[in-house]
């Protein structure tokens, strides 16, 4: 609770101007304008592992249930209901029933039913006809037997053993609900939901477009008439616009700390805020190929990483150093500092850590005669480049000779789903802020986001232990244990956890910038504009 005091108490200090401006009467009408970081590969959020796609497209959805989103913190605590009217679980915790709104129109006019609901998650199951092209999220359900349905306005999950953790999963902006009566092809170029706004075009590269939703559920909202996104991948670029007023709104958690000092040099009214946003940047590393599939080797890479060089270069300072899960304060699950500086790599004495790390890479056939030149494979977009950048710098110092190669976005996670690379610069954001979903997602076998080919069945043993526990306290510490093992195992050495900001206009009302997932806050529907 120290921490939650504390993170609250840092978010009064930030906040004082736009927490008090926003407790007026919200005016309706106007379109936020927004510019957009890059061009997602599609409109399927289902389909997607990026909030590039979150971010336009989770405002055309509904979930069962979804975070607050006044609350800045997701939790267990904040969860409301959404398409589901309430909840309830089973006497022996394995069964989750929801009781459906009734009345909710999608936006083609068909009725909402919980057959929508059993259709969407038998896709994310693999269990239907109709398939994903792509399904990074499918391990969330791997505990979820089958999804039944009573009538057209009850739908339940019933799970072979406890996971309380599903409901979190449910909550996520990951999470929406698709109509069973659209094909998943449609998906991605027309989506149709039941959210404040509908989908009116993608132009790829250069626009999204969304219009308010007359008949939306929620009455009297939303407030926007609608909100635009143009899309511009060069930062300085975005950031002009944002100050010479042809924007509204920043794209969320994308303006880096040096930028942030020009934004306010340039507009200093506007409200800008700064979080830790649950994306570390990583190393992923083929461990099923040569020369990856050598554990010194693996291990000599974490070793040889400066964790604070990084934070100092990239966030002048305002990064977090953890492991898997998100550092206090911000996040629920994190290591304590004396335990993660345990592990090797972790350790202050970078110089020493290094001469460590030289050692492995000459008792596997490397040295200064014989360095290992290798590609080192990375998104196309800034916050992909920047640090990989630096990783080539640091590899230097124990004979790894690395060459920048970019990916554009569209297929980059397609390639390292594929194991097409041998070493790259990674971010991977946590959805929920929640073990299951970071542990199965990312590090159990045969995941399709697990990307190194990590498989260890012990560990996975201790994964099914921490996602059955009910007692928090309990589940807590089994989290720390598998979290250390993780990192001592090379598994995806986390190289930091970094903090965004995020600026918008005085005039814009009713924004708030979650800490612990860059994946949820993004409906909307409570956004205004006094102008």
């Amino acid at each position: 609770m120290r921490s939650v005091h504390a993170l609250a108490a840092a978010a009064l200090l930030l906040l004082p101007a736009y927490d008090l401006a926003s407790a007026g009467e919200p005016k309706q009408g106007g379109i936020l304008r927004m510019y957009h970081r890059d061009s997602p590969g599609s409109a399927s959020i289902h389909e997607g592992a990026t909030y590039s796609i979150n971010i336009p497209f989770m405002p055309v959805f509904n979930n069962l249930v979804m975070f607050k989103q006044d609350v800045p913190q997701n939790s267990v605590e904040s969860i409301v209901p959404d398409l589901a009217e309430s909840w309830a679980w089973s006497g022996d915790n394995k069964k989750l029933t929801f009781k459906l709104r009734q009345g909710v129109k999608w936006h083609d006019g068909k009725p909402f039913t919980s057959a929508d609901v059993k259709c969407t998650f038998d896709m994310l199951m693999g269990k239907s006809q109709q398939k994903f092209r792509q399904n990074p999220r499918k391990s969330w359900y791997d505990q979820v037997s089958e999804v039944t349905v009573n009538g057209d306005y009850e739908a339940s999950f019933a799970l072979k053993r406890p996971q309380p953790a599903l409901l979190s999963l449910l909550a996520s902006g990951y999470t929406p609900v698709y109509p069973c009566h659209v094909s998943p092809a449609e998906m991605r170029t027309k989506p149709i939901g039941t959210g404040p706004f509908k989908f009116v075009e993608f132009k790829a590269n250069e626009s999204i477009k969304l219009t308010k939703n007359p008949d939306y559920w929620k009455k009297g909202l939303p407030h926007l008439d609608g909100i635009e996104f143009t899309i511009i991948p060069n930062r300085s670029t975005a950031i002009l616009g944002f100050v010479s007023n042809k924007f509204d709104m920043t794209f969320p958690t994308e303006v880096s700390i040096p930028l942030l000092k020009e934004v306010k040099s340039q507009a200093p009214n506007a409200v800008c805020v700064v979080e830790p946003i649950n994306v570390s940047t990583n190393i992923i590393v083929n461990s099923s190929s040569p020369p990856f599939d050598s554990l010194d080797i693996r291990r000599a890479l974490a070793l040889a990483l400066d964790r604070q060089a990084f934070i100092q270069i990239m966030f002048e300072g305002q990064a977090d150093v953890g492991g898997t899960m998100l550092p206090a304060p911000g996040g629920l699950w994190a290591m304590p500092k004396e335990m993660l500086e345990s592990i090797p790599g972790y350790g202050p004495d970078v110089n020493a850590n290094r001469e460590e790390a030289r050692k492995l890479m000459q008792k596997a056939g490397y040295g200064p005669d014989k360095r290992l030149a290798v590609k080192i494979s990375t998104r196309n977009i800034p916050i992909y480049r920047d640090p990989a950048v630096i990783l080539i710098d640091q590899l230097k110092s124990i004979y790894i000779d690395g060459e920048l190669d970019v990916v554009d976005t569209a297929q980059w996670f397609p390639k390292v789903a594929r194991k097409d690379y041998s070493l790259g610069l990674n971010l991977t954001g946590n959805a929920v802020d929640d073990p299951d979903q970071s542990f199965y997602e990312n590090y159990s076998c045969g995941s399709e986001r697990n990307y190194t080919n990590y498989c260890n069945k012990e560990i996975e043993k201790l994964f099914d232990q921490q996602s059955a526990e009910t007692d928090k306290e309990k589940r807590k510490k089994l989290v720390w244990e598998i979290d250390k093992k993780l990192q001592e195992d090379v598994a995806r050495p986390i190289i930091f956890h970094g903090r965004a900001g995020t600026c918008w206009h005085p005039y814009v009302k009713g924004v708030t910038v979650m800490v612990n997932s860059s994946y949820n806050g993004y409906r909307y529907e409570d956004v205004w504009m006094d102008k």
